[in-house]
């Protein structure tokens, strides 16, 4: 029976050391949520105390959320801190609004507020004259960015430089009484120049003579009327028939009205 026995008092004491670890791991968890407890509480107390203007639980929960708190934790710690007179607070009606105390800043003297504004005065004409500088070197930079570099100035120089040597070689042949247009390419031209007049005249005579037998008996407006066709006469684009006729050698000219 000596046997049994040790294991009775074998078991109970793994029954006593099995209850003390529960008692410490209780003991502990409780001082973690303890602990976490207060570096939330302190969190929000920081936060508090650095906006110093009125909060819901709302505005504090978004603004800590790099935290990863939830709102229920945040509103928890509010109304701790509250309960502990660490901050203040109002309710209106369901919901309430935390302030920090402000028993705990300086509260300048009318002399001192005195003395702030005019310095704030000054700051803001520093501000008002650094904006000015900077917009005055911004446009400078503008200026600077629309003018052509060193590069496209070299650029621009031999292409210029080039197409004046061609000109005056062309100018050179002129003077010297070369013909740059053979007769017989000159006459094709012509021709062919005078072709094209006599299919413009004759399309625009056309033109006419079905747009008045069209229009004759129509009670719309003719200018409604064709702007609504989609319709433009010559005169219309700045086109004139009898300059481009005029240009025509005299030998192959028509008389004008054909």
């Amino acid at each position: 029976m000596a046997p049994k026995s040790d294991n009775t008092e074998g078991n109970h004491t793994q029954a006593k050391l099995l209850v003390l670890l529960i008692s410490i791991s209780d003991l502990l968890s409780d001082n973690r949520s303890l602990l976490v407890s207060e570096n939330l509480a302190a969190i929000v107390l920081r936060f508090v105390n650095e906006q110093n203007k009125p909060l819901n639980s709302q505005n504090v929960a978004d603004a800590l959320q790099k935290y990863n708190l939830k709102k229920t934790a945040v509103q928890k710690s509010l109304d701790t801190l509250a309960d502990g007179g660490k901050i203040s607070f109002k309710e209106y009606g369901k919901q309430k609004i935390y302030l920090a105390r402000q028993d705990q800043f300086d509260i300048p003297n009318s002399e001192e507020l005195s003395q702030m504004k005019e310095a704030n005065t000054k700051l803001q004409e520093q501000l008002a004259a650094q904006k000015r500088a900077i917009s005055e070197v911004e446009g400078e930079i503008k200026a600077l960015q629309s003018n052509l570099t060193m590069e496209q100035i070299k650029e621009n120089d031999t292409k210029l430089r080039k197409e004046v040597k061609e000109l005056e070689d062309k100018l050179e042949k002129l003077r010297g009484g070369v013909t740059l247009v053979r007769p017989e390419d000159r006459k094709i031209i012509e021709q062919m120049y005078s072709e094209k007049i006599s299919q413009w005249r004759k399309r625009k005579r056309i033109f006419r003579d079905l747009w008045d037998t069209i229009t004759e008996n129509s009670p719309k407006d003719l200018k409604e009327f064709k702007e609504e066709l989609g319709l433009e006469y010559d005169e219309d684009v700045g086109v004139d028939l009898q300059s481009f006729s005029d240009l025509l050698p005299k030998s192959t000219k028509r008389p004008r009205g054909w």
